[in-house]
């Protein structure tokens, strides 16, 4: 029976493939397509969050004026004839109806002031923006604003100062 031999570590060629920069290009836009569709579902996520929360606000906002409105109406009359019924005069009883319903409506305004100070700012999506490496940033066309890196004999040569961290 004949055994078949399997190439050993030493047996293989020690010049390693680099990947040409075409495809390093392809292999970086990919990347950068994917983080920024990431950055964008954080975003939404975190935003619809923030959303809810001011809608909750902006409803409480809106019964203040509601209330406001009608029950000066309804209530305010009501109430206002009973307390002259107990001996006020009646001025005097619409004066004080008046003042309860503008407290009521002071209080909801600060129910929905509470609300829409809870409102959160997308802390994450913000913090991962700003450290995007700044060869994202456009250029003016024309514009360079570093040096571009030279390659030769399939290496890259960065200017002094140039940092390219990702």
């Amino acid at each position: 029976m004949a055994h078949s031999v399997m190439p050993g570590p030493r047996d293989r060629p020690t010049a390693s493939v680099e990947p040409s920069i075409g495809t390093l290009v392809q292999s970086a836009m990919a990347a950068v397509s994917t983080l920024l569709r990431a950055e964008v579902e954080l975003a939404k996520a975190e935003i619809g969050r923030s959303a809810k929360k001011a809608g909750v606000g902006a409803g409480a906002f809106g019964a203040a004026g509601v209330v406001l409105a009608f029950s000066g109406f309804f209530f305010g009359i009501a109430f206002a004839e009973f307390l002259t019924w107990l001996g006020l005069q009646r001025w005097i009883s619409y004066l004080i109806v008046w003042f309860l319903l503008v407290l009521l409506a002071g209080l909801a305004a600060l129910l929905g002031r509470r609300f829409l100070k809870r409102i959160e700012k997308p802390e994450r999506t913000l913090e991962t923006l700003r450290d995007l490496p700044e060869v994202i940033h456009r250029e003016t066309p024309g514009e360079r604003h570093r040096d571009v890196p030279t390659v030769s004999n399939g290496e890259v040569h960065r200017r002094a100062g140039d940092s390219y961290q990702v």
